[in-house]
């Protein structure tokens, strides 16, 4: 299934030139997720890491008790909040935390850890309102499963959609489905293409997930799965570079089985070719991955986000390309 996707809010240009990248990328060779703020809402704004409570249908026995092969302790809401405080309470802490290092007027508030739709309709009405409610939030962003989406969860989510802004997190990973298995996922591309479509419809904005460099993966593997999402019409993606953390079952696989990671050198090219390949108008919501440095096995180098982001850019000058040099819809 594929759809067309429209915000009249935003006037992006139907054609790139390399000679002049639109204004609003803020200098970049891509639409990165800060350019998006500052183009659509005329500001900065940082994520809230907040932890609703939740678990995931692949950890309490429904699909499977371990989750995903590269799923931590805390369900990719290793910087989230512990779920023991109030919504309320977990925003005010993650302000305070992050208040010397940025300086923003609003917020997006960001359920990250486990699987964030996977609970009672009621449940979710009220830790989602209590942070949609929020004056100094201004945009909603839930992660979770594309099988974890009713249609009581799509009217909640359409319902909030209409106080603000609701992103939907999608971690899709891969199209390949030998992978999807091999990193138990427990749902398949069709799951995916349903909760797109049916969110596509409530006017909820979906955001892909895309992890680079899953073991057995070739570039060309994970340039399709890249190019498949590019042609979804969907609001974002993240491109998440596979980092191995301590206490995972894909740490015991890797030490048990090591497999080549990406050098910094390799990433910057993957990451390139992805951007190629994606519409100009589809905002990158992240561009690599930056996992707590003390779970972190590999690579190493990534602990360094901001070398890493530098090294990207340059590459990105260094090749004259751009988003979207290649996409052809």
């Amino acid at each position: 299934m594929f759809f067309e996707y429209s915000d009249n809010r935003e006037k992006i240009p139907d054609i790139v030139s390399h000679t002049k990248l639109p204004d609003f990328w803020n200098g970049k060779r891509y639409y990165s997720l800060d350019a998006y703020l500052k183009h659509t809402y005329g500001e900065k704004m940082y994520k809230l890491s907040l932890n609703g409570g939740m678990t995931c249908p692949n950890r309490d026995g429904t699909l499977g008790k371990r989750g995903c092969i590269f799923c931590s302790a805390g369900g990719s809401g290793d910087f989230a909040a512990p779920a023991s405080l109030s919504i309320s309470d977990q925003i005010e802490t993650a302000k305070r935390n992050i208040s010397s290092k940025v300086s923003c007027n609003k917020y997006i508030a960001y359920f990250q850890a486990f699987t964030n739709t996977y609970a009672p309709v009621s449940y979710l009405r009220k830790i989602f309102m209590e942070a949609i409610t929020n004056p100094d939030i201004a945009i909603l962003s839930i992660a979770t499963r594309p099988d974890c989406l009713d249609s009581d969860v799509i009217s909640l989510l359409s319902e909030l959609n209409e106080i603000k802004p609701v992103w939907i997190e999608l971690g899709l990973q891969t199209i390949h489905p030998k992978t999807s298995n091999f990193i138990r996922s427990g749902f398949s591309l069709s799951d995916f293409e349903s909760s797109v479509f049916a969110l596509h419809n409530s006017g909820i904005k979906v955001i892909a997930h895309v992890i680079l460099g899953l073991p057995n993966e070739t570039p060309d593997m994970m340039l399709d799965s890249v190019s498949y999402l590019g042609k979804l019409s969907i609001f974002g993606i993240k491109l998440q570079l596979l980092h191995i953390l301590k206490g995972t079952d894909l740490c015991t696989y890797y030490e048990k089985h090591p497999f080549p990671v990406f050098t910094l050198t390799e990433y910057c090219d993957i990451i390139a070719a992805c951007l190629e390949l994606l519409p100009p108008q589809m905002v990158i919501h992240r561009i690599t991955g930056d996992g707590p440095k003390n779970l972190l096995v590999a690579p190493l180098w990534s602990g360094n986000k901001k070398q890493v982001l530098n090294q990207i850019q340059k590459n990105l000058k260094e090749k004259n390309t751009w988003q979207g040099r290649l996409f052809n819809n």
